[in-house]
């Protein structure tokens, strides 16, 4: 098959939950002989030299555009009069629809993947173009992310501002979903959400796909005990469940009641995180050169989302890692996890601590915890599977007459 995958970022280096899923469907692809090309949107101004495509330059055609995303105050008080959100809009770039137009007016595609909500803004011109099959991966469920950020704030302002953004991206999603021609999600929380919808387009369940040959964990370079967040800060919800987190284990960790040491890793972290410091036991350390040896380094992994959804990669890579993982609900939405085998939930203050004192004080049973998450990973998350799937959910959608856009 010709497939064309189109993303809002580059995803390459494969460091972040996005770049991961997008990285590890191109390898998989490559992998099984399809002809695969990639047209990214270039925000981050990210250098495409064959570093950076991890040794994929020469098996795959790859193009990206340079964009500017960034938004003003003065864009987001001329946005409150708007039907739409910015932080949909802001990925339009007439040259990019120009680019693309071309693209698939030159290529003969089966298939063009649109990896998230953003690059659905070009749905319209290429429909016109081309007989391809166009497919929308939901990475998340975008209304519902801003939704629950609503519910989080107790500032009525904050709180009036995100559930305007959620009505607005809640109507443009309704718009786009029934114009795909079939629908990949990674959770089945997400595929019953978008046919609530009314969604009368094909939903397939895909789960988090990783190549399991790349996580090797090494528990004699592991510092026990000690707890680790690992993540980009730019995104709200994983920023708003750290800063609940510190507010609520400043004072145990600091201080030592937890007796225990606390990392915080990841891209984008704000500079008042600086402030969550304490001497010898919270380090803020920014982004790390090598995920996967920071992964290994530490023996707890806390995830405290309270809003958000789809699945979380970085739960996923834990995993993988033989990490014992603590985590919210919704953290680990999407994943077949059994509380108390493989992964320990905690919704609240109080069941967190409670996972943390059990925790830090039994080692065999924190990596027993680990043990049992990577025998899960194996089972359902190996990359190998997912992407023979995946080209089956394509097939099944080429087999079937496409539809036109209204």
């Amino acid at each position: 098959m010709k497939i064309l995958i189109l993303t809002h970022r580059i995803p390459f280096p494969a460091n972040g939950g996005y770049q991961i899923v997008v990285s590890n469907t191109i390898r998989g692809l490559v992998r099984l002989g399809h002809d695969v090309s990639l047209v990214a949107l270039n925000a981050k101004k990210t250098q495409a030299n064959d570093d950076v495509l991890g040794g994929l330059k020469n098996r795959m055609k790859f193009r990206a555009y340079n964009i500017d995303t960034t938004v003003s105050v003065l864009d987001v008080a001329i946005n409150l009069f708007s039907r739409t959100s910015f932080n949909i809009n802001r990925y339009y770039d007439q040259g990019f629809e120009k680019l693309l137009i071309g693209e698939v007016r030159n290529n003969n595609y089966d298939v063009i993947q649109f990896e998230g909500l953003m690059v659905s803004l070009y749905l319209p011109a290429i429909r016109k173009h081309t007989k391809a099959k166009l497919i929308y991966r939901a990475h998340n469920i975008e209304n519902l992310v801003w939704q629950r950020m609503s519910l989080q704030k107790t500032d009525p302002f904050k709180r009036s501002y995100l559930k305007m953004h959620a009505k607005r991206i809640r109507n443009y999603e309704l718009e786009q979903l029934n114009r795909f021609d079939g629908i990949a999600v990674f959770t089945s929380q997400d595929k019953d959400t978008i046919q609530g919808y009314g969604t009368n387009v094909p939903v397939e369940i895909l789960p988090v796909g990783l190549r399991l040959e790349k996580y090797h964990p090494d528990f004699e370079k592991t510092e026990f005990p000690s707890l680790f967040f690992l993540g980009s800060l730019d995104w709200l919800p994983n920023r708003e469940g750290m800063e609940w987190f510190l507010d609520n284990f400043f004072k145990d960790i600091a201080e030592g009641e937890l007796n225990v040491k606390c990392y915080v890793a990841g891209s984008d972290i704000p500079e008042r995180f600086d402030d969550y410091e304490a001497l010898g036991k919270i380090f803020i350390q920014g982004e790390v050169d090598d995920a996967m040896e920071f992964i290994n380094s530490k023996s707890i992994m806390i995830v405290p989302l309270l809003s958000g959804g789809g699945m979380r990669v970085k739960i996923v890579e834990g995993m993988a890692m033989q990490k014992c993982i603590i985590s919210t609900t919704l953290g680990a939405e999407g994943i077949n996890f059994e509380n108390g085998k493989n992964i320990l939930i905690a919704n609240n203050r109080d069941e967190f601590y409670d996972s943390i004192k059990r925790c830090i004080t039994d080692e065999d049973y924190c990596k027993q915890i680990g043990i049992n998450a990577r025998h899960l990973i194996e089972q359902q998350h190996d990359i190998n599977i997912v992407i023979n799937n995946l080209v089956d959910f394509y097939q099944s959608l080429i087999a079937v007459p496409s539809q036109v856009l209204s």
